[in-house]
């Protein structure tokens, strides 16, 4: 959905593609009142509709769905194709059979992720008025503090209690899926111009998302020793990840702006850079940092999913195996802080994460340093004097 003042947002339509009232009214509340992206609203779109989708081919209102959560993940998980990110069912695969049954369809992951668009989407019902309140314990139950980890619970006063959720799939642990070295030395070696190798290093050498590359202004960026003339007390070379509306569609995750220290090759980089820019009359005057120069409209501030097209095309370039995703940059970068010997609360604040949790995928040691620190371990010897 477009509004008259240019800011979109997705919502969900019925069989006859009427606006589903129930669900656009969370979906806006989302988007504006709490301020979430537009990415955002439309996997909560997707959520929602497979479970208006479910609830209509079982024959249940959608309050009537909520009361039978645990056969809607089963459906979820073993019935219908995932397409682009939104769940796509060209034909009727909404039977769920006895017997060994299909193979899973949806990890629990994706799962748990519709879980929680639908439990807002009922949540924010409830609120409004337009469903009753009795769909919210079935939702969720109440639970003492002792289900959370030591370092979040009190160390004094009464036990409190807190919401937890009903229905949830258990989530296996597994290492984070991070770009190896050899792999950004290898995207960086096929990179065709002074842009791309910098917006490689952003994401694997800042830590940057795909969307807060493609959202950076000239502005944002600074590289001298002292930047007080400039009104930022942060000191040596840094930028600024700033939420704002852009018009490339780039948007940075966190409401709150963060610093990020640059080191000397992304410093170089963007000298680098500066200099092809300059050959480009049409890309001189814009703020943006990350702007089109061999394609048209050159000077225009570049989409984020050109992000991954270049990346796709430097992976094959180099002979990969694999297509390196943005994300997988990320990662790289998380990973090697942490190698290094970087903290939670770094790890966090570097990738500008809402919560330390979000952090602790990184926490798993190379396997280099774990066999270091077996190997630091002394030999058991016999006493001395015996």
């Amino acid at each position: 959905m477009k509004l008259p003042s240019g800011e979109r947002y997705w919502t969900v339509l019925d069989d006859d593609l009427g606006v589903v009232a129930e669900a656009d009214a969370f979906l806006r509340h989302v988007r504006f009142g709490r301020d979430g992206s537009e990415l955002t609203t439309k996997s909560y779109a997707g959520g929602i509709a497979l479970f208006l989708r479910w609830c209509g081919r079982t024959g249940r209102d959608w309050p009537g769905g909520v009361e039978h959560l645990g056969l809607f993940m089963v459906w979820l998980r073993h019935a219908g194709p995932e397409v682009s990110g939104i769940d796509a069912s060209p034909v009727e695969l909404g039977e769920v059979l006895s017997g060994p049954g299909r193979d899973e369809v949806r990890g629990a992951r994706r799962v748990n992720g519709v879980l929680a668009a639908v439990r807002g989407f009922v949540v924010h019902a409830v609120d409004s008025g337009t469903a009753p309140a009795g769909l919210v314990p079935l939702l969720y139950e109440l639970a003492s503090e002792r289900d959370l980890p030591v370092h979040a619970q009190r160390e004094d006063g009464p036990m409190s209690w807190r919401m937890r959720a009903r229905h949830r799939l258990h989530e296996p642990e597994s290492a984070v899926d991070r770009a190896s070295d050899a792999e950004i030395v290898a995207v960086l070696g096929a990179c065709r111009s002074a842009r791309d190798r910098l917006l490689v290093l952003l994401m694997a050498r800042a830590g940057l998302r795909r969307g807060e590359v493609c959202g950076l202004r000239r502005c944002d960026v600074h590289l001298g020793l002292d930047s007080r003339p400039l009104g930022c007390d942060a000191e040596r070379a840094h930028l600024h990840v700033v939420r704002r509306d852009n018009p490339n569609g780039a948007w940075a995750k966190s409401r709150r702006e963060r610093v990020v220290p640059l080191d000397f090759l992304v410093v170089g980089a963007f000298d680098t850079y500066e200099f092809e820019r300059l050959e480009v009359s049409g890309a001189r005057d814009s703020d943006f940092v990350m702007v089109n120069l061999f394609r048209p409209p050159v000077g225009a501030p570049m989409r984020p999913d050109a992000v991954n097209e270049l990346m796709a095309a430097c992976s094959r370039r180099a002979g990969l195996g694999r297509s390196i995703s943005p994300h997988q940059l990320r990662h790289a970068f998380g990973s090697n802080v942490v190698d290094a010997g970087g903290g939670l609360d770094e790890v966090a604040e570097l990738l500008g994460h809402a919560s330390m949790s979000s952090s602790q995928v990184y926490l798993h040691p190379d396997p280099a340093r774990l066999r270091d620190a077996v190997d630091r371990v002394p030999s058991p010897r016999p006493p001395t004097g015996t």
